[in-house]
């Protein structure tokens, strides 16, 4: 943390400090201490000494955007990580977006197709929505999204990698974006060791870039991964200003963050756009009561929640149906469909409700008839879930494939 005098200037203000050499260093006013300003760098392995120069950084605000953006991978700063050379556009829109009034948000009334059954059936996204999707470690979260990358239908494609390790970054992009999906998607990339600072900028370029596409009227997806990530850098920001610490050692300013960052994604009534939003949270332990995971979860439209024990069973995509939720669903079906998803999840929660009896064998059949059905129809709903990476399940055949099989 650097501290300068006699520079008045305002919260989230970008700065450049004149190092030794002429060496610049970047960092952005994150606080103040009486009348400094307190000044966190965005890279500290440039030399300072004490008395170098500190001047505002006028660009340092504002996020590059446009379609010169396509088909390109780059960095909390906005520069380009591929190699093909420099991004030259005239586009711009601030980094922490801008503030409108909550009824220009349109209502999610129109399904978007995901690519991926069981969420088109059971869990059915709307165009606008904000979805989490909820999972510890090493329960498929990548491969879901990379299946809903695959299939998603949208105009454009804005990537967040936030404190991902550098090997998963190179992987994501070499397997996920790729062919045709490439040319119409923006991927901005910050690995986990670099400074939490350039993972929040990261994080609101990439939510700046897709604000600016849905001024244009484009439908946008937005995936974040992860929004975890994007709290645990705060975390150490506000622990460094000398926040109080709450649960699990997150300060206020880290669980506010949350909202201020969800709410920019949504539909726009007067441009016509959207922008789809998906944020992965990581469940530190499987602990889906964490404090990240319960704030998102509060703001969001809907949530999926990937359970390790379908995990291990070999069933991919590993959603846990009875305790995810998509909250626009209603307003985006059809009875029939609504109908026959209610009648899934019904059979669902019955036999997972009652696992431990049946694996007991205490259950005698015939004393429920929800169960009975359940027991025998066990495979068909896991059939139903499963589906493999390179497998594209539409909404409509989604959506006759359950009304067939679960309608009344």
């Amino acid at each position: 943390m650097l501290e300068a005098e006699g520079f008045a200037h305002p919260l989230g203000t970008a700065v450049l400090v004149r190092g030794a050499g002429q060496s610049l260093l970047r960092g952005e006013v994150v606080g103040f201490h009486g009348e400094r300003s307190l000044i966190l760098p965005f890279d500290t392995d440039a030399p300072v000494s004490a008395g170098s120069r500190v001047e505002p950084d006028g660009h340092g605000g504002q996020a590059q955007c446009g379609p010169a953006l396509l088909g390109r991978i780059i960095d909390a700063h906005g520069h380009p990580l591929d190699g093909r050379g420099p991004i030259v556009s005239r586009s711009s829109w601030p980094l922490a977006g801008r503030r409108v009034n909550p009824l220009i948000r349109s209502r999610v009334t129109r399904p978007l197709d995901v690519g991926v059954r069981a969420v088109n059936a059971l869990l059915t996204v709307g165009v606008g929505q904000r979805v989490a999707i909820i999972a510890g470690s090493g329960v498929g979260k990548s491969v879901l999204m990379g299946q809903m990358l695959a299939g998603v239908d949208a105009d454009v494609v804005v990537v967040g990698l936030i404190g991902e390790r550098s090997r998963e970054v190179s992987d994501f992009v070499e397997t996920k974006i790729n062919g045709a999906l490439r040319e119409r998607s923006v991927v901005v990339a910050v690995p986990a060791d670099h400074s939490p600072l350039l993972r929040i900028r990261a994080a609101m370029r990439a939510t700046a870039i897709a604000e600016q596409f849905r001024s244009e009227g484009k439908r946008v997806f937005l995936l974040l991964d992860s929004l975890t990530r994007v709290a645990h850098a705060q975390r150490e920001i506000g622990l460094g200003l000398g926040e109080p610490p709450t649960m699990k050692g997150y300060p206020p300013s880290a669980l506010g963050l949350i909202p201020r960052l969800v709410e920019r994604a949504g539909a726009d009534r007067e441009s016509g756009g959207s922008i789809t939003a998906v944020y992965t949270v990581l469940a530190d332990g499987g602990d889906t009561e964490d404090p990240v995971v319960d704030a998102a979860r509060a703001i969001v439209d809907g949530h999926i929640i990937l359970s390790r024990a379908l995990a291990e069973q070999g069933v991919f995509p590993a959603i846990d149906i009875a305790r995810s939720l998509s909250r626009t669903m209603p307003d985006v079906t059809d009875t029939a469909h609504l109908v026959a998803a209610v009648r899934f999840r019904r059979l669902w929660s019955s036999y997972e409700e009652n696992r431990d009896l049946l694996l007991m064998g205490a259950y005698a059949p015939g004393n429920d008839p929800v169960l009975d059905e359940a027991i025998a129809r066990r495979e068909a709903m896991l059939g139903f879930l499963r589906q493999s990476p390179a497998e594209r399940a539409t909404l409509d055949a989604a959506r006759a494939a359950l009304v067939n099989g679960f309608g009344a």
